[in-house]
């Protein structure tokens, strides 16, 4: 059975998304170490699930765990995933702009990091493994979507407005070209922005499970908040997170119906 912060829906088709930080949940026991529950709630993936709930037919795994706690798109061994760049840790003690996120004195130290990698990061990529196998053995070839979203201007991370689309394939190596270059052709149909493995290539996430020689095909979709959100130009407690915004979620939704529908024919080409 599945501990009560852990969703998973299981669908039939080859397609299984992941939402590794759309969650803002923080146990009660840490809610006082945190400068404040806004920050550490500031840098989830703002509705993504909201975003992708046309996707019925697909398999999902989500944590309700903020990554403040802990981050299940990081390396559990706490490696860089981006050597020389601006990240945050496997239970980050900073925020995407560098301020730190626990009062003085209260950070984790490694035993605790490992506690929280016990209960929370393990459970999570233990759901992951077991649906990539159902899926895998059901139809050959699976497609592992990790979907995130992130603000569109952090001068931290990535200089000048990132593209609203950024495809993530670890260079190439976590899922087959074709799959890759249909998920670029759909977006590239649309007015949005867009690149392949620039400053976000792919979490732990698509980099531990992509193994396209096995039949597991994994690509990170990293989008620009602005696409379905009215993005303020500098977030405070007062305007962030902006509400989704119907009116402009439709646009990007119908590029991502696209994009997933790629995968799936990918997929069962494959299978």
């Amino acid at each position: 059975m599945s501990p009560d912060w852990l969703e998973v829906h299981r669908g039939d088709s080859p397609l299984l998304l992941a939402f590794p930080h759309t969650g803002i949940d923080i146990p009660a026991a840490l809610q006082a170490r945190f400068v404040s529950d806004w920050q550490a709630r500031r840098d989830a993936d703002w509705w993504v699930d909201r975003l992708y709930d046309f996707a019925v037919d697909a398999t999902t795994v989500r944590t309700r765990i903020s990554r403040s706690v802990i981050d299940v798109n990081r390396d559990p061994s706490g490696a860089s995933l981006y050597p020389g760049q601006a990240t945050t840790a496997l239970c980050p003690t900073t925020d995407f702009d560098g301020d730190s996120l626990y009062r003085s004195g209260c950070e984790p130290d490694a035993s605790e990091i490992a506690r929280r990698r016990e209960a929370f990061f393990t459970p999570y990529h233990e759901a992951l493994r077991l649906e990539i196998e159902r899926l895998r053995q059901a139809h050959g070839s699976v497609v592992l979507f990790d979907a995130h979203s992130i603000r569109s201007r952090i001068p931290r991370l990535f200089a000048g407005e990132l593209p609203q689309f950024n495809i993530g394939t670890h260079d190439g190596r976590s899922c087959a070209p074709e799959l890759a270059a249909a998920v670029e052709a759909a977006c590239a149909t649309s007015h949005f922005s867009l690149v392949v493995n620039g400053r976000f290539k792919g979490g732990w996430t698509t980099r531990h499970y992509g193994r396209p020689g096995d039949g597991v095909h994994a690509i990170q979709m990293e989008l620009a908040c602005r696409g379905y959100m009215d993005e303020p130009a500098a977030p405070d407690a007062a305007n962030w997170p902006a509400p989704y915004s119907e009116a402009r979620a439709a646009a990007l939704r119908k590029v991502l119906k696209t994009v997933l529908d790629a995968c799936l024919v990918f997929a069962r080409t494959k299978s």
